[in-house]
């Protein structure tokens, strides 16, 4: 927006926007408080930036879908045998409202590049600390008191977990992050000299959760990337190629545990069979609005088959399942709907960019790549339901939408 006319008054919304662009970035790499905070003074913002002119008009992508996928998850829980208590488990749907905020609040293509590399670098410095957690791993249960911060932080760490409470999240994140950065990663420009080693630190740190569903959702992702890229797949092809060997020569234990993948004896293969089976039958059992959003710790001890090696759970470990079982079929199509209106339209946003705007080309193929990570990894975990990873993807889906507001100007209530 132009500076003619802003007065006082309205200059400082030009100025807070990047800091609290900033803020988001070091919540999303780190912490959730931070990060839910900053999104809701975010949304302030741009309602005020808006109203003082000094904002595009509100675009609103995905709306009709994220709509319907809300509406009828309410249903289902007004439906739900406690429906006070799914309705509140249903808050967990405001996270949703990340991607309209982070979209309108980055004006252009520039400042979409600019977020995704600040989120590469804060994710990257967290892997940092994740490495060192591991590595400095004490051998016998650690000592120091769980109130300090070094006790806080060396607690668990048998695996990677950085400065999230759990290794599956930072898992969730680094496969995200790792996706997006490959198509730029592919063009071997001048960011190569750092974006090389980040790719690196980030890829060891993900071996060191020992997430096996998070292996196979980056694999995916960067499978999609590679066919992307044309000629330069053979680049990003390369880089995994060569991160995989890295990891697999030098981490025996990573290279056990990938091993187990689809070992049908392994402990954690039978629970996770158990858990299909639950989700399969709860979803059968209650095929419009399925149990209800939050219920399904309630309903699992009394299925849970004699193999299942947990008897109570709140999820299925896998995000499509869990959304059959709590809120049926048509909660699923719904959920599918926002995922399949966000690669059609990424899709044409990214053929409609010039050949010569490598850099948008780069960050839209790297957002598209991102999702598929973030949805085949959710077979294996319900990463729907973890707020910090799901918060990561919505991110990577405001994107291409960022992209091309800066480009052309269009219908912010467009149908998805």
């Amino acid at each position: 927006m132009s500076d003619a006319g802003a007065g006082p008054a309205t200059r400082w919304l030009d100025a807070a926007r990047a800091p609290l662009l900033v803020a988001l970035v070091l919540g999303l790499a780190a912490s959730i408080s931070l990060a839910q905070i900053t999104l809701t003074v975010l949304a302030v913002w741009v309602v005020l930036a808006r109203r003082a002119g000094r904002a595009a008009p509100l675009r609103w992508p995905l709306l009709l879908p994220v709509l319907a996928f809300v509406a009828w998850s309410l249903i289902a829980a007004l439906g739900a045998p406690r429906p006070r208590e799914s309705l509140l488990a249903c808050k967990g749907l405001l996270t949703l409202g990340a991607l309209f905020v982070i979209v309108n609040a980055l004006p252009d293509a520039a400042a979409a590049r600019r977020f995704a590399t600040w989120l590469l670098v804060a994710v990257t410095a967290t892997a940092a600390l994740a490495l060192v957690q591991v590595s400095a791993c004490p051998d016998v249960a650690f000592t120091a008191p769980a109130v300090t911060l070094i006790g806080k932080f060396f607690r668990k760490c048998g695996r990677a977990r950085g400065l999230f409470s759990i290794y599956m999240t930072l898992a969730g994140v680094l496969a995200i992050v790792l996706t997006a950065t490959l198509p730029r990663l592919a063009r071997l420009g001048r960011d190569l000299r750092w974006l090389g080693p980040a790719f690196v630190l980030n890829g060891v740190a993900l071996a060191l959760t020992y997430v096996r569903g998070a292996w196979l959702g980056f694999v995916a992702g960067a499978l999609a990337a590679v066919a992307g890229l044309g000629r330069r797949g053979a680049v990003a092809a390369g880089a995994v190629a060569l991160l995989g060997a890295l990891v697999l020569l030098s981490l025996p234990h990573v290279r056990d545990r990938a091993g187990t993948i689809g070992d049908p004896t392994n402990d954690t293969t039978r629970d996770r069979m158990a858990m299909l089976e639950v989700g399969l039958r709860l979803a059968a059992e209650h095929p419009w609005i399925g149990i209800g959003p939050g219920q399904l710790k309630r309903a699992y001890p009394a299925l849970a088959p004699p193999e299942a090696m947990r008897r109570s759970t709140s999820h299925l470990h896998d995000s499509p399942l869990q959304i059959a079982a709590e809120r049926g079929v048509i909660g699923l199509a719904a959920w599918l709907w926002i995922f399949v209106a966000f690669f059609r339209r990424a899709r044409v946003v990214l053929a409609r960019l010039p050949a010569d705007a490598a850099d948008d080309r780069a960050l839209v193929l790297g957002s598209l790549a991102a999702i598929v990570t973030f949805l085949v990894a959710g077979l294996f975990e319900y990463n729907f339901g973890d707020t910090e990873v799901l918060m990561v993807a919505l991110a990577m889906m405001a994107l291409p939408f960022a992209v091309a507001g800066g480009r052309v100007s269009t219908d912010p209530c467009a149908a998805a």
